[in-house]
């Protein structure tokens, strides 16, 4: 009798394991399917929507793979991550202007800043913006990677060293993030502010697309650092133990590798990403302080959606919430006369992917486990 029930026991849990694999099997099959299925659509039907939706899907990538590398190495979800991204925004536009926000006008802090450089602010080529905000940027993520490391040392690695769970770190990086958002009310204000205020060129695409160059820059800059942090962890000796620590922190920790190097060195590309993805998006939008917390759920939902831990799934997962936002926002358009919401709900999307992916596969795309 006792023999019969251990095979049954064993039948039952075969069955159920194929069941979960076929379930996940058909389930990433069907995202995909939904996927091309949306983007054809789009492409006939909405395709300005669809083009700006690659565009802003391609900044929310650059998030998210931030996103998945903190989690892949630290182990938890960083929720300063879009505050983060405004604040080196910011840095960026103080080192290219150097003013804060004043008594009754704006007050010039830094003697020296990016603009007062030979034809900083001559346009390159048809964009927007000259070399300066280039160089201001560099220097803002050079100052964000610094203090991205600098919160590591006085918050996060007090933590881990203590064995505090996952909440412990989203509370104290929630905490991070409300301290950014009030040193940007503090030194800038709540009102919209601009790198460039001249007007920006567009060029026309075949298939009658029309693209702003600075779009253009901001896609080409999205894929190119993409692109590279592929090739850091699966091309070089610090991606490799990054991926390591990942998989299994003590037993890379046993094997030799120094984990708080790779710690360090993972906050340094951090902050390079994130102030990068912080000067395309202001760069796509406007500077405003309210900004960081609003794309918060879209980033998530696309590092979700491709897959935490995924680098890939989440360049793929940022350009799908941006397109599904942007189309949907421009079919909302035509309703809005009858009642419906403004574009304004736009980032709710985001919540709406994000649900469902969590329903159908909450591994992601490239099956990355959440």
């Amino acid at each position: 009798m006792a023999t019969i029930e251990a095979v049954y026991s064993r039948v039952l849990e075969r069955v159920r394991d194929y069941r979960r694999t076929a379930g996940d099997v058909l389930g990433a099959a069907g995202l995909w399917l939904l996927i091309a299925a949306f983007v054809v659509w789009s492409f006939l039907a909405e395709r300005d929507a669809l083009v700006t939706g690659v565009v802003t899907g391609s900044v929310f990538a650059l998030g998210a793979i931030v996103l998945t590398l903190i989690y892949g190495v630290l182990k938890f979800g960083h929720f300063a991550h879009g505050d983060g991204m405004m604040l080196s925004a910011y840095l960026a536009f103080l080192l290219l202007s150097g003013t804060i926000i004043g008594t009754r006008e704006d007050t010039e802090l830094l003697p020296v800043h990016a603009s007062d450089l030979p034809g900083a602010e001559t346009p390159i080529w048809d964009f927007s913006f000259g070399y300066g905000l280039l160089i201001a940027m560099l220097l803002a993520a050079a100052i964000t990677a610094a203090l991205l490391v600098g919160l590591d040392r006085l918050i996060y690695r007090p933590l881990r060293r203590r064995g505090s769970g996952i909440v412990i770190y989203s509370i104290a990086s929630l905490g991070v993030a409300l301290v950014m958002r009030s040193l940007m009310f503090i030194f800038w204000g709540a009102g919209g502010r601009f790198y460039t205020r001249g007007f920006r060129s567009a060029v026309e695409l075949p298939f009658d697309i029309r693209v702003l160059n600075d779009q253009l820059f901001i896609f080409g800059a999205a894929c190119l650092l993409a692109g590279m942090v592929y090739l850091l962890l699966y091309r070089t000796k610090l991606g490799k133990a990054m991926r390591a620590m990942a998989d299994n922190a003590e037993l890379a920790r046993i094997s030799g590798i120094n984990t708080g190097q790779v710690v360090v060195w993972t906050w340094v590309i951090a902050g390079v990403l994130l102030a990068v993805s912080g000067v395309m998006l202001a760069l796509q939008a406007q500077l405003d302080p309210q900004l960081g917390f609003i794309v918060l759920l879209p980033l998530f939902a696309a590092a979700i959606l491709g897959g935490i831990g995924s680098p890939q799934g989440a360049l793929v997962g940022g350009l799908v919430v941006g397109m599904v936002q942007e189309v949907a926002v421009t079919l909302n358009m035509d309703f809005i006369r009858e009642g419906f919401p403004g574009p304004g709900y736009k980032f709710a999307i985001a919540f709406i992917v994000l649900v469902i992916i969590l329903l159908v596969r909450p591994r992601g795309l490239f099956g990355a486990r959440v």
